[in-house]
């Protein structure tokens, strides 16, 4: 019998080559993230495996599994360990080997494969480790899934069967290039950058968009698992301030930045300017909606209050659900309502058909910019931007909280904000016309500039988000207000960035 897990265990130890050890809060609402080596071990992530096995036999789902892994020192090890728990289970395992997150999501299509399990720690920092699980294609795990997860793994509840099978898909790689790049090619050749921090993203971003007709300019596309000059992550502004500089250096026309595990994309436009994925999700939902009047659209609360506002999107008929963030929750949202495509500010963009399969996938999010491109050949990047109604808006902003504690410190904020609310107590001189609680709380004033606090789903930390259609002084205001708030909270801790 496989042992219980142990949520902590020392390094460097008889007990920690031997037991398995996971760190309950690694178990997120809609993935998994841990330390490695310090919040889970080898033995912990084969326990996992076996969990992701157990829970694929209760819920009826025939014994097949994709797996692949991201471009860490430590990742290929990882998976191999997941991969005996899946085959301790008794699952079929089909290892598409170094790959991008939604590579693994794709091959549960090409391949016929109805579950999949990526090891990936996507943006964050050297040290995470973490899985991507479905298994309900294009689906990944939402919080359902994830709690019967949790209780299998730290209870030990395995079920073991024999019949469990390896096979590694050689050449997996060019099936996807084949996929995305077996269609017309882009009328004109647009010069691009595309910024990959040294991810995995390098090694199939340049390829695949050259094939459609692109000029690529490459920026730390070489695989470099040390993430040398910054951390591949499209909200991060060190990132974005590369793929900047690059831009005005080279006169490329729009610059693509891809995060660590390839399901993102961000956006820099000719003239430099950093544009935040949700104003990017306007400008294609303005593209899309033409050529599908009508359109409905999913966005987090996180995003632009523009999808709501903007009068091209109302013209155009187009209707949009402002939903959870979080890309398990976004994904499962567009399946329900059958929308086209569902943007989160994060840079998730989860096309549906005609465009995509429902699943996020930073490639094909980089395609619908340059095919917008290609259909505005009058209009530049910068043009399309300054289309939109104007409005400041913030970085996606992340001060410290502890993993055991963050969601109390939300649920005191909404509190806080409600009883403000409701004995008509201003925040930065404005009265408060709406409270938006489906995730955290979103502040409105009457001017129509919000702020926004949530717990992260897979850091330990919050997450502020503010923006203003009126000034950018009021953008500052709100962002001090909220932040106020929030330090009568001592468990918060300082910023990753800010204003």
């Amino acid at each position: 019998m496989f042992p219980k897990p142990e949520s902590a265990l020392k390094p460097n130890t008889y007990a920690f080559e031997s037991r398995p050890m996971v760190k309950p809060t690694g178990f997120r609402e809609y993935d998994a993230r841990w330390l490695f080596e310090k919040e889970i071990n080898l033995m912990g992530m084969q326990a996992l495996g076996m969990g992701i096995g157990t829970l694929m036999h209760e819920r009826g789902i025939r014994p097949d599994i994709v797996v692949g892994h991201d471009f860490r020192s430590y990742s290929a090890s990882i998976k191999m360990a997941v991969v005996n728990g899946l085959m301790a289970a008794g699952i079929n395992v089909h290892d598409i080997g170094l790959a991008l997150s939604p590579m693994a999501y794709f091959a549960q299509f090409a391949l016929d494969v109805p579950a999949v399990a990526m090891i990936t720690a996507s943006h964050n920092d050297n040290g995470w480790t973490g899985v991507k699980m479905g298994i309900d294609r294009p689906l990944t795990f939402g919080p359902d899934e994830m709690g019967r997860l949790k209780q299998i793994v730290l209870s030990a509840a395995f079920t073991t069967k024999s019949g469990g099978s390896y096979r590694f898909v050689d050449g997996f790689p060019d099936v996807y290039f084949r996929d995305l790049t077996d269609r017309p090619k882009l009328a004109r050749p647009i010069k691009i950058v595309a910024a990959c921090g040294n991810g995995t993203a390098g090694a199939f971003a340049p390829r695949i968009l050259e094939a459609l007709g692109a000029e690529v300019i490459p920026l730390d596309t070489e695989l470099d698992y040390t993430f040398p000059r910054y951390n591949p992550n499209p909200e991060d502004m060190k990132m974005l301030h590369a793929l900047r500089d690059k831009v005005l250096e080279t006169g490329a026309e729009v610059g693509l930045g891809f995060d660590g595990d390839g399901d993102r994309c961000g956006v820099v436009d000719n003239e430099g300017e950093e544009i935040f994925a949700d104003k990017v999700g306007v400008m294609l939902a303005r593209d899309i909606s033409s050529l599908h009047p009508g359109s409905k659209f999913v966005v987090d609360v996180k995003s632009t209050g523009l999808f709501n506002t903007d009068p091209v999107l109302q013209a155009n008929g187009a209707t949009t659900d402002y939903f959870k963030t979080g890309h398990s929750y976004i994904k499962r949202r567009v399946t329900e309502l059958g929308a086209i495509v569902g943007f989160e500010k994060s840079g998730h963009y989860f096309f549906n058909a005609p465009i995509g399969r429902g699943y996020d996938d930073g490639l094909v999010s980089a395609i619908a910019i340059l095919d917008m491109l290609d259909r505005n050949p009058d209009k530049t990047m910068a043009d399309l931007r300054r289309d939109l109604p104007k409005t400041w808006g913030s970085p996606t902003m992340s001060p410290h909280c502890d993993d055991e504690i963050k969601y109390d410190v939300v649920d005191r904020v909404v509190a806080r904000f409600k009883a403000m609310k409701d004995v008509g107590e201003t925040i930065a001189g404005h009265s408060i016309t709406d409270l938006i609680t489906v995730n955290g709380v979103r502040v409105v004033t009457d001017d129509g500039t919000w702020g926004l606090v949530r717990a992260s789903s897979n850091k330990p930390e919050l997450v502020v988000v503010v923006e203003s259609p009126a000034s950018e002084e009021r953008l500052h205001a709100m962002f001090k207000a909220v932040d106020a708030l929030l330090r009568e909270n001592p468990e918060v801790g300082e910023y990753n960035q800010t204003l």
